[in-house]
């Protein structure tokens, strides 16, 4: 795993683009701060760039370093629940301009993931991860439906969990520093 983490690091510390597994599902990703990689993302799935990307951080700790606010709600959800779970907060800091959304949010998650753990410390920043499909293509339950445009279009293939079949992507709430909730995707 050592040897993956070190190959994909070097490939996102150079503006690179990698496909990689996921405690969900395969996933295209860049240096999150990086908005020429950010950009080769939103190329290669062929959408367009006002429809927002999910990111990957190592802890809650990370997470302050891109949202200036973190709900406490928030670190409640993270701890207490058993799925994968995307968050959206308001206020996204220190994130490439075409990662965040209009209205100046971003979607995160920390993954339960060893690979993306390690990535994500190593690099010492956020992850884009953004299912490793076509734009309005069904996602890949596993490596080999992964479409060859895909394959041929990311920078480096992460050579772990091949063989792992995906159950599906991760829940998705939008916590407002208002206080309202918005389930997004169960």
């Amino acid at each position: 795993m050592q040897t993956e983490i070190k190959n994909a690091l070097d490939t996102l510390k150079q503006g690179g683009i990698i496909l990689y597994p996921t405690d969900t599902v395969w996933g295209i990703g860049c240096d999150a701060t990086n908005p020429e990689a950010v950009k080769k993302v939103y190329d290669l799935k062929e959408r367009i760039d006002s429809k927002a990307l999910i990111c990957l951080v190592a802890d809650d700790r990370m997470l302050t370093k891109f949202v200036k606010q973190v709900p406490t709600a928030a670190l409640n959800i993270i701890e207490v629940t058993d799925k994968p779970t995307t968050i959206i907060y308001d206020d996204a800091q220190n994130l490439a301009k075409n990662l965040i959304a209009d209205d100046g949010s971003i979607a995160i998650r920390i993954p339960d993931d060893e690979f993306c753990y390690q990535l994500s410390r190593k690099l010492n920043g956020a992850i884009v991860s953004t299912s490793a499909n076509i734009s309005g293509h069904p996602t890949p339950s596993s490596f080999k439906e992964i479409a060859p445009a895909i394959l041929k279009g990311v920078d480096y293939v992460v050579n772990l969990h091949h063989e792992k079949i995906c159950a599906k992507p991760s829940s998705i709430i939008k916590l407002s520093n208002n206080g309202v909730v918005k389930i997004i995707r169960k």
